[in-house]
C-alpha cells in the first residue's frame, strides 16, 4: 500500500465537456478590509486628465512606431503619428505627423500634414503644412510643401513644389516656346 502523502502521480480529471477556462474574480468582485491591492499596470491608462497626443507621450493612440532594425512594408492610412527608427517601404495616406529619426529610412509615397526628417526619405512627399529637414536629413524625389525649413547640412535632391491654397503660381512661358 502506498502512502497518500508520497503519492506523486498526476490527478485524474473526470471526462466531460470542455468549457471555458476559469477566470479569476475581478477586483471589483472582491472585498478587502484595507482597500484593494496595488495592481501593476502593463500599459498606460488614458484617463480624463491624460495628455493624449502630446509629444511627451510617445505611445499615444493612433501612433505607429517602427523600431530600429525593423523592416515594414505596408499601406498605412489615417494614423495620427508615424515615428520611423527602422526601414519602411510604404504608401502613407493622411497621417498628421511623420517623424523619421536619424536611423530611419522611408521609401515610397506619403501624404501628411507635418513632417520632420532627420533620416532618409526617398519617393513622393506631399506635406500640407510644414516640412522640416534636419541637419542629418536627406530627402529625394518629388516634394510638395506649404512651409519648408532646412537646417544647415540637410540635403534635398529632386523636385520642390510649393503648395499654396491661396494662390496658384504660374510660370511665364519660356522664350523658346514663343518661337523666337
Amino acid at each position: 500500500m502506498s502512502d497518500p502523502a508520497l503519492d506523486l502521480s498526476l490527478p485524474n480529471k473526470p471526462p466531460g465537456p470542455f468549457g471555458p477556462p476559469l477566470m479569476p474574480p475581478r477586483v471589483t468582485d472582491l472585498s478587502f478590509s484595507e482597500g484593494p491591492p496595488a495592481i501593476p499596470s502593463a500599459a498606460p491608462w488614458f484617463g480624463p486628465n491624460s495628455k493624449l497626443g502630446s509629444r511627451s507621450d510617445p505611445v499615444a493612440p493612433r501612433t505607429m512606431i517602427v523600431g530600429r532594425g525593423v523592416l515594414l512594408s505596408a499601406d498605412i492610412s489615417f494614423c495620427d503619428r508615424l515615428v520611423i527608427d527602422g526601414n519602411v517601404e510604404a504608401s502613407l495616406d493622411e497621417c498628421r505627423e511623420l517623424e523619421i529619426s536619424a536611423t530611419g529610412l522611408f521609401k515610397g509615397n506619403a501624404k501628411v500634414a507635418n513632417a520632420e526628417i532627420s533620416g532618409r526619405f526617398e519617393g513622393d512627399l506631399f506635406v500640407r503644412k510644414r516640412l522640416i529637414i534636419r541637419a542629418s536629413g536627406y530627402v529625394s524625389g518629388s516634394i510638395t510643401y506649404e512651409e519648408l525649413e532646412i537646417e544647415s547640412g540637410g540635403k534635398v535632391t529632386g523636385i520642390l513644389m510649393h503648395e499654396s491654397n491661396k494662390t496658384t503660381l504660374l510660370l511665364p512661358e519660356p522664350a523658346f516656346a514663343k518661337g523666337y
